[in-house]
């Protein structure tokens, strides 16, 4: 590509040599290293970056993701081979909030085309998602720790996720603008599907007979805020973190009054909790996928499959007429 500089740096280069050229990819044993293609190159921090750079770039991209799938991108960490590839790409898409470690590493890097998601739509604080399951006598958070209680998980909301495209589009104009027609023309595809998403869950989720449903993380604020739903988490915005016993008899005392029949978990972190909440309380369990990752496991094998697999877990979930 005319966009990338000739030469690595010298700390990449010693980390290229230390671990091996062939073994740069990230993203499968069968791809290319991030750089020195003809194509341009672009590393995407997660799935939902890599699906949106594949998209948008089609034939003219080549993509290569820090995170392999089935790996839970909020544990990420940078390698140094990783940070390799950074500094041979054409532009790294990321977003900023979620991999502390990816923010880093696109921050040190000497990368001219850094596209930062969360600077493409508006983020929205759901902490309170957390707030009943905190420990007691916890300091207040300091204004760094709120800027990073932001949620981050805009993908599952297709209409921010179509907003992220077109900058993610605009980008790449900029970049490539050899490419550019093709670029505004595939992003213009991808958003149009979005919106087609979009008024399949607004019709499918209009009429339920709950509107609250449970889930292992706090990962779906903007889909329930979308689509008048609400979203209660066992555990909070971390997949990782572990729910008080206070926190599982309100949920138990919530599932009665609201009708809840369905207690949600996910592919990529463990079940156990939610399995437990559910034989204590009586309810069913079902997959909804946050989508930070494809797996054999998930139902549907792209972002838009999937999607359709939540739609209909929730419908079945809230008793859609």
């Amino acid at each position: 590509m005319n966009v990338r500089r000739p030469h690595i740096s010298g700390i990449a280069l010693a980390a290229v040599t230390a671990l091996g050229i062939g073994t740069l990819s990230a993203c499968s044993s069968d791809s290319a290293a991030a750089g020195n293609t003809d194509k341009f190159d672009v590393v995407a921090s997660f799935y939902p970056m890599a699906f949106l750079a594949e998209e948008i770039g089609g034939d003219h991209v080549k993509v290569t993701s820090l995170t392999e799938p089935g790996q839970e991108p909020h544990d990420l960490e940078i390698s140094a081979q990783q940070r390799a590839q950074l500094e041979e790409s054409d532009a790294a898409l990321f977003l900023k909030g979620l991999q502390p470690s990816v923010d880093e590493a696109v921050g040190q890097s000497g990368l001219k085309t850094k596209i930062d998601a969360a600077t493409l739509t508006k983020l929205e604080d759901h902490g309170n998602l957390e707030d009943s399951h905190e420990h007691e006598g916890e300091e207040a958070h300091s204004e760094e720790e709120e800027e990073h209680a932001r949620d981050p998980h805009i993908w599952l909301d297709p209409v921010k996720y179509a907003e992220v495209a077109k900058g993610v589009g605009a980008a790449f104009e900029k970049a490539d603008p050899d490419h550019a027609a093709d670029y505004k023309k595939n992003t213009d595809a991808l958003v149009k599907k979005l919106g087609e998403l979009n008024t399949e869950f607004t019709d499918g989720l209009k009429n339920t007979k709950s509107k609250v449903f449970f889930t292992n993380h706090a990962a779906f604020g903007y889909l329930a805020e979308r689509y008048g739903l609400t979203q209660e988490a066992i555990s909070g915005l971390d997949p990782e973190s572990e729910p008080s016993p206070a926190r599982i008899k309100e949920l138990q005392q919530e599932a009665k009054a609201d009708g809840v029949t369905t207690v949600f978990y996910e592919t990529l972190v463990s079940d156990k909790t939610a399995k437990t909440l559910a034989d204590d309380a009586g309810l069913k369990t079902d997959v909804l996928d946050p989508l930070e990752g494809i797996t054999d496991k998930s139902k549907g094998d792209d972002y838009f499959a999937v999607m359709q697999a939540n739609l209909t877990a929730l419908k079945t979930a809230l008793g859609a007429k």
